[in-house]
């Protein structure tokens, strides 16, 4: 019989200095498809050893191949890993879907976005300039843009393929050498990177991956005398535990922790426009994403419409199996289900104004969690206030704007906002006062924006990733000064 796996490489190894090799004491973990729980494979549990071994191949890269490279050279190879990603997209998605438990077409998305990532820092990377300063007579002062060397990558299970792109792809095209450690409930597109990476004739080096668990060989890449800079996204806790380790050997750290992000809609909105992007935007990856609008301000006049225009969405979703290609997959494990059921709990003294279905197709054993609108919220209820990561949103009525910046500026995040009026000169005022990364106009998300700096404040974080903002964070500036009389 053919072998129907998606599986196309040995996923229970480590690709370091150019070679997959097992993790040095042999150990394993097991990788769990979140649509049936059933184990899919082994992969490697590296340890503080394996680090050791990628810091010190990557610190090779940058004394080598890949650190004599031009800034032209490094665009090439990247524009071509782009190239080769595209070819092999349906590979990639069929990874996510039994990895991630991400219905199909958003798996297919998701490496569409890889590979535009690629293609995007592939063109930037020449593109990069310093400045000459004006001074003093005598004087010319200008200033270089340089890699940091070593650069550490540890990303999440909900968006592998997106977060190595904007990452990984702007660091290779600064001329960093990077360390990538995957989550360990899904890393199997991370390995599949490293693979077509080495297809597209990276340097060995330039690239290196080891799968592990967080409290093992992240926590060794974090805190590793060897790495320069470090690129986190995940929860607050691990981000603090990360930049904490990363301080003690002074290196920055770029940190995306989540959000609690508001769509903010006016009497005036256009609502035919905003319906689809209020729902969608909160269970879109079943609602594990850092920028999920899990909160829905709406203004009084208008408060009842998009309650029962919302409700009616909901009452036609259905989660099912990843592979069924429904709005909503699995969640990522029956830990995190468990996590969200805990926070649906915690909603009992709330009206559901809105619910989905399960699937009769989807197994006992899956991580499925029924997509949840609750209506008339308090801004200070825990749904309101703290990061669910699952299908949950919450509808909180407001009487005024003023009234609407305070709710909207009342959590301890601060990643992203939208705002849905017809009137510009309330788009403008708000824009500037709400707390948040990016600030979205009569839409939300904008399709993703390669090329849009992304970030937070606040216990979203700090750092700028995608677009161009990425190589100056990826980067460090000289200023040299000349005194030639």
């Amino acid at each position: 019989m053919a072998d129907t796996s998606p599986l196309w490489f040995d996923p229970h190894l480590c690709f370091i200095a150019g070679q997959w090799r097992p993790a040095q004491d042999g150990a394993t973990l097991p990788l769990t498809n979140p649509s049936d729980g059933s184990e899919i494979c082994q992969i490697a549990r590296g340890q503080s050893a394996d680090i050791d071994a990628a810091v010190a191949a990557a610190q090779a890269a940058q004394e080598g191949a890949w650190g004599e490279m031009s800034a032209t050279e490094r665009g090439r190879i990247l524009t071509r890993l782009g190239q080769v990603i595209s070819q092999n997209v349906d590979r990639l998605a069929a990874l996510e879907v039994m990895d991630v438990g991400k219905p199909l077409t958003q798996a297919r998305a998701d490496a569409v976005a890889l590979a535009r990532y690629c293609e995007f820092y592939g063109g930037a990377a020449d593109k990069i300039t310093g400045e000459t300063i004006p001074y003093m007579n005598g004087y010319t002062v200008f200033t270089l843009r340089e890699p940091f060397g070593v650069t550490g990558h540890i990303v999440p299970w909900n968006y592998p393929m997106q977060i190595i792109g904007r990452s990984v792809g702007a660091a290779l095209a600064m001329g960093n050498s990077c360390v990538l450690k995957p989550a360990e409930e899904a890393c199997l597109t991370a390995l599949a990177f490293a693979h077509l990476a080495a297809e597209a004739g990276l340097p060995a080096g330039a690239l290196n991956v080891v799968p592990g668990l967080g409290a093992e060989a992240g926590a060794a890449l974090s805190g590793h005398g060897g790495v320069q800079h470090i690129s986190f996204t995940g929860s607050v806790a691990t981000g603090a535990l990360v930049q904490a380790a990363a301080a003690k050997n002074v290196v920055p750290v770029t940190l995306e922790l989540g959000g609690k992000s508001p769509q903010i809609v006016f009497a005036d909105a256009d609502l035919d426009a905003a319906l689809p992007f209020l729902v969608n935007a909160g269970i879109q990856n079943g609602g594990q994403t850092c920028s999920a609008a899990s909160r829905i301000l709406v203004e009084r006049p208008v408060y009842e419409a998009v309650k029962a225009r919302m409700a009616a969405a909901y009452a036609g979703l259905t989660v099912g199996p990843a592979a069924e290609d429904l709005r909503l997959g699995p969640l990522i494990s029956t830990r995190q289900k468990e996590i969200v059921e805990g926070f649906l709990a915690k909603g009992a003294d709330l009206e559901i104004a809105g619910q989905g279905r399960i699937s009769d197709n989807a197994p006992e054993a899956g991580a499925y969690v029924r997509p949840t609108l609750f209506a008339d919220v308090p801004a200070d209820h825990p749904l309101a206030q703290q990061e669910i990561f699952g299908p949950v949103q919450v509808l909180i009525p407001f009487e005024t704007e003023a009234e609407a910046v305070r709710i909207a500026n009342s959590t301890d995040y601060g990643l992203v906002a939208a705002l849905w009026t017809r009137d510009g000169a309330r788009q403008l005022r708000l824009a500037k006062r709400l707390k948040a990364g990016q600030v979205f106009l009569n839409t939300y998300g904008a399709g993703g924006g390669v090329e849009l700096p992304f970030g937070g404040i606040g216990k979203s974080g700090h750092g700028r990733e995608k677009g161009f903002e990425a190589l100056y964070g990826f980067s460090q500036l000289k200023t040299v000064a000349a005194h030639h009389g």
